[in-house]
């Protein structure tokens, strides 16, 4: 069931916004520090993302690929992830809103897995007072969170579970990974063997950052990972059959088939005799 569809025109437009979101991420090997990309082209990027994705929704509507339904389930469920970012941000790496876009990735396809990771962390950062130049990135990585988790492979009903519980976990690490990628370049002492250095070819540079990121954010990105893993695997059967319950009623893609008639129950039409030239009715 995918209740926001992804036609020819608007695969276009999520492959650039995805590879342009990329772009935003790493930058720090494409530019850099103090020059005039590093300064003006990440926001400059996100801005474009957000038309993009505007885009997306627009292409989506006129097509016919998003309806009310549809629209009504990504306000709900955006509003809950909302309402569950302050249980858990902030302490120890603990996210509970993680869980929720996996599980809608995997019953309503990545489109909706994609947009709602853009409009949970916006409800979120306008709930709690969280706006700020982090806020795009945040979006776009639960974004990306979303979407991976719409195209996963098919999987046996015992399995399935397990499988989203790994993915899920492994959506804690790379959104960690993704996210320190915007203020990496800025929060270490030049000198230090971990801190990015211009010129620097891109091995060496990646070399540094993976140790960047192992000294300053494996603890919480693993928490992050233990949180979700835990609540896909307690609660992910339940929601799944939640969610898939709500999609069957919804009927967000109804199927038409088109099948000639058949004739051979219908009774055999009247054969009258017929009538001399010139003679008149009975």
């Amino acid at each position: 069931m995918t209740a926001v569809r992804i036609p020819g025109r608007a695969r276009i437009v999520v492959a650039l916004a995805a590879f342009i979101g990329l772009t935003a991420f790493t930058w720090p090997f494409v530019v850099a520090p103090g020059t005039f990309g590093s300064n003006y082209a990440p926001p400059l990027i996100f801005g474009a993302l957000l038309v993009l994705v505007l885009a997306i929704v627009i292409a989506e509507i006129s097509a016919g690929g998003i309806d009310a339904k549809a629209l009504a389930m990504l306000g709900v469920l955006s509003a809950v992830n909302a309402g569950l970012r302050p249980l858990g941000a902030g302490t120890a790496g603990v996210e509970t809103v993680f869980f929720i876009l996996v599980l809608a990735g995997r019953v309503f396809g990545p489109g909706f897995g994609f947009t709602l990771g853009c409009t949970s962390l916006f409800a979120s950062a306008l709930l709690t007072g969280g706006v700020g130049p982090w806020m795009p990135y945040q979006m776009f990585g639960c974004a990306f969170v979303g979407m991976l988790a719409g195209l996963l492979p098919p999987a046996r009903r015992r399995w399935e579970v397990p499988m989203l519980a790994a993915y899920g976990a492994l959506s804690g690490y790379l959104f960690g990974f993704l996210l320190n990628l915007s203020f990496w370049p800025f929060s270490t002492d030049p000198n230090s063997s971990i801190a990015y250095l211009p010129g620097l070819p891109f091995t060496e540079q990646w070399h540094r950052y993976l140790l960047f990121d192992l000294a300053t954010s494996l603890g919480w990105d693993t928490g992050r990972a233990v949180t979700t893993f835990t609540a896909v695997l307690v609660v992910g059967p339940a929601v799944l059959t939640v969610f898939r319950r709500a999609a069957r009623r919804a009927n967000f893609e109804p199927t038409v088939r088109f099948e000639a008639a058949d004739h051979s129950d219908a009774p055999p039409a009247q054969e009258h005799p017929a009538r001399p030239a010139g003679s008149a009715p009975s």
